[in-house]
C-alpha cells in the first residue's frame, strides 16, 4: 500500500487514481473536521482542502506527517471561509470568535444522548482556536506537539491552549446546559463522553464508506 506522500507525489504527477485513493482516505476525516465549525457547508472546503494538498506540496517538511499537512490546510481554508462571512472589512479573530457566532446554526454531528449534544454545543460556543485544539486531540488523536507541528506553533503554546480549552468548554457547558445535572453528569466523564462522539462519529465514517 502506498504512503500518503507517495499518493500525494504521484497526484501532483497527474496520476488520477493516486488523487481518488488519497482523497477516500481523508475525505471523511475532513467531513469530522467541519461538521461542527460549518456544518453542512462543508464540500466547497473540503474540495479546496484537497486543491491545498497539490498547490501546497513544497511545504510538506519531510518531518511533517500528511496527517498535520492536510488539517494545516484545512485550517487555513476554514480561516479563509470565516473572513468570508465578515461584513465591512472586519478581520475574523479566532483567539475571541466562536463558530456558533460565525456559522448559525447547530453543527451536522448527530448524537443520541443529552451529554454529547451538550458537549457539542458547548464547542461551538468557545474561540475558534481552542475548538479546533480539543477537536483535533479528542477526535484525532493528535498529541499536542502534532497540533503544535499542524498549526505551526510552539509546543508549550498549544499545551497551554489545550489546558486553557478544556476550562473554557466547561464553562460553556455550564452556561448551555439546560438541566444542570447534565452539566455535572458530563463535567464528571467529560473523557468519556468525547470518546462516545467520537465512536459514533467513526460509526458514521464506516456506514458512509460502505
Amino acid at each position: 500500500m502506498s504512503s500518503d506522500v507517495e499518493l500525494l507525489l504521484a497526484w501532483q504527477r497527474g496520476e488520477r487514481s493516486a488523487g481518488k485513493e488519497l482523497f477516500e482516505r481523508y475525505y471523511r476525516v475532513l467531513v469530522r473536521f467541519f461538521a461542527n465549525k460549518v456544518g453542512e457547508d462543508s464540500m466547497d472546503l473540503i474540495h479546496e482542502t484537497f486543491l491545498g494538498c497539490i498547490s501546497g506540496q513544497a511545504r510538506l517538511r519531510d518531518s511533517q506527517s500528511f496527517r498535520s499537512y492536510l488539517f494545516a490546510i484545512a485550517c487555513n481554508q476554514l480561516r479563509k471561509h470565516y473572513e468570508r462571512q465578515r461584513r465591512h472589512g472586519e478581520r475574523f479573530d479566532p483567539s475571541t470568535q466562536t463558530s456558533a457566532d460565525l456559522s448559525p446554526g447547530p453543527g451536522s454531528i448527530l448524537v443520541k444522548h443529552a451529554e454529547q449534544r451538550l458537549v457539542l454545543a458547548a464547542l461551538r460556543r468557545i474561540p475558534v482556536e481552542h475548538q479546533i485544539v480539543l477537536e483535533l486531540f479528542y477526535w484525532e488523536g493528535l498529541t499536542s506537539a502534532a497540533i503544535a507541528e499542524t498549526l505551526d506553533e510552539p509546543h508549550g503554546t498549544i499545551r497551554t491552549r489545550l489546558r486553557r480549552a478544556r476550562q473554557l468548554l466547561d464553562q460553556a457547558m455550564a452556561e448551555v446546559a439546560e438541566d444542570p445535572r447534565i452539566h455535572v453528569a458530563t463535567h464528571s466523564d467529560l473523557e468519556g463522553w468525547v470518546a462516545k462522539i467520537r465512536a459514533t462519529m467513526m460509526a458514521s465514517d464506516q456506514a458512509g464508506g460502505s
